[in-house]
């Protein structure tokens, strides 16, 4: 699938769906779960030995996996892990979008290496004319005129929401619900057949959601119509397709409405590609001829180093700069030390201008496309009406009979059990999934045979599932 071909028919028609023997389930998941506690014995002591690690991780999301504990790193090169029991896995994770430039890619580290070794000054609080290269490279890509830098797009997202909400003097921002935007206190609602409410799980918000944000689903126009006509809306914040809840892509016409909606009503619109960049070089912006006021694009730029920025339109910028009452250059909470530094400027620059090019994408989205249609033959060969989405170079399982059209349907369809199998069938065989879903995304190093091995992997997995295949 290339930037310039329209979205394939990525769902089989729903059908009946057969019984998953649950309990066969469980066992073929306590066997899979022996295996690795049996084949990892140094990431099973490194794990408890942590015990000065708040979870017993680094960062709490490395709890959420389906072993008894994490994979240890201990090396990784394009799209190959190594961890501390010395297995090699295909790595089609790649940190969740940070490593979309492959592990430690030649170009960057060489750029990273000159900047930190050779040149010093990585964090001097001082300009590089790297960062403008980056930002003109950014304008080309995703058409916003004027970039500052952060180094998560959490922080990209949060900063921009404060400059929208200055701009247009209005307080809440709207969301779709089960959106991903990182840890955006704004961003954790969702709807309900009672209404908006904070998002399951959210932890220690600071109000009620509901009094800085209003939220639609995604795919649903007439709702984001009805919240729109509040009044109170400074800015849309939105993913083009819907990514941290499994793939949802948007209907035909969808986006050019949501454009079209806010211009209505005077609101702002921010694309967040930080995952959608995966649709092509210039994302999801590029492929679907978006037009937003605000750009959001973080973890793939920096090539491994933290990285992230946000671009806005020329005359949005002319606006904030002319306010005397805002305190852009100091404490008026939009910008942090770190931002911008040397050494991240360069990692970026190395990162868009020599390795995450439009050959490389190519590549990358062609073997997505062998992915998703070898994982689409597996389910038909099965009778599975279970679904496959592909957004570019990332491609997604769902085990749902009919595609999902917005986060609250996604969420549903959710099954833990299902994935914890999958997960550790094709860890234990070397394959590695995003943790957090069935997510598959391609690198500029990602192998032909790579893609061949998960997809022998994952049959076997499905007809041993099944019980047409007996247990090894």
């Amino acid at each position: 699938m290339t930037a310039s071909d329209p979205p394939p028919a990525l769902f089989p028609e729903a059908a009946v769906v057969p019984t998953i023997d649950r309990a066969r389930l469980a066992e073929l998941t306590a066997r899979e779960q022996e295996r690795f506690v049996e084949t990892h014995p140094r990431s099973r002591a490194a794990y408890e030995e942590a015990t000065h690690l708040f979870g017993k991780v680094p960062m709490t999301w490395m709890m959420k996996h389906a072993m008894r504990f994490p994979i240890y790193l201990a090396g990784a090169r394009g799209a190959t892990i190594t961890d501390l029991d010395g297995h090699t896995y295909a790595d089609f994770a790649l940190g969740d979008t940070a490593a979309m430039a492959g592990h430690s890619p030649g170009a960057t580290v060489a750029a990273v290496q000159a900047r930190f070794a050779d040149l010093g000054g990585a964090t001097a609080m001082l300009p590089t004319e790297d960062s403008q290269w980056v930002a003109a490279e950014l304008t080309r890509r995703f058409r916003a005129e004027r970039w500052s830098f952060a180094l998560t797009a959490t922080d990209a997202n949060r900063w921009a929401i404060r400059l929208a909400r200055a701009v247009t003097g209005r307080p809440k921002i709207l969301f779709n619900s089960y959106c991903y935007h990182g840890t955006v206190d704004e961003s954790l609602i969702v709807a309900t057949p009672d209404g908006p409410a904070d998002r399951p799980g959210n932890v220690g918000a600071p109000v009620d959601v509901t009094q800085t944000s209003r939220v639609a689903e995604f795919n649903d126009l007439d709702a984001l119509a009805k919240e729109l006509a509040n009044g109170d809306v400074a800015l849309v914040v939105m993913e083009p397709a819907l990514t941290n809840i499994g793939i949802v892509l948007p209907e035909p016409g969808y986006l050019e409405g949501v454009r079209e909606l806010t211009r209505q009503h005077e609101v702002l619109l921010l694309i967040d590609e930080t995952h959608t960049i995966s649709a092509g070089p210039a994302g999801a912006i590029g492929f679907y001829d978006l037009d937003p006021d605000i750009v959001v694009i973080g973890k793939s730029i920096g090539g491994g180093i933290p990285a992230a920025a946000y671009g806005v339109r020329a005359e949005f910028a002319g606006a904030i700069l002319s306010r005397t009452d805002l305190d852009i250059i100091d404490m008026g909470g939009v910008g942090g030390t770190m931002a911008g530094n040397a050494l991240s400027a360069a990692a970026a620059r190395a990162t868009l201008e020599r390795v995450l090019t439009d050959e490389a994408f190519a590549h990358m989205i062609g073997l997505a496309d062998v992915f998703a249609a070898g994982v689409r033959e597996i389910f038909a060969r099965h009778d599975l009406p279970w679904s496959v989405s592909q957004l570019g170079a990332r491609t997604e399982y769902r085990f749902s009979t009919t595609p999902p059209r917005n986060g609250t349907e996604a969420a549903a369809a959710h099954d833990q059990e299902l994935d914890d199998y999958f997960h550790l069938y094709l860890a234990n065989r070397g394959i590695l999934l995003t943790p957090f879903h069935n997510m598959a995304l391609m690198c500029p190093q990602t192998t032909r045979a790579q893609v061949e091995e998960h997809l022998t992997h994952f049959d076997a997995a499905v007809a041993e599932l099944l019980g047409s295949r007996p247990w090894p």
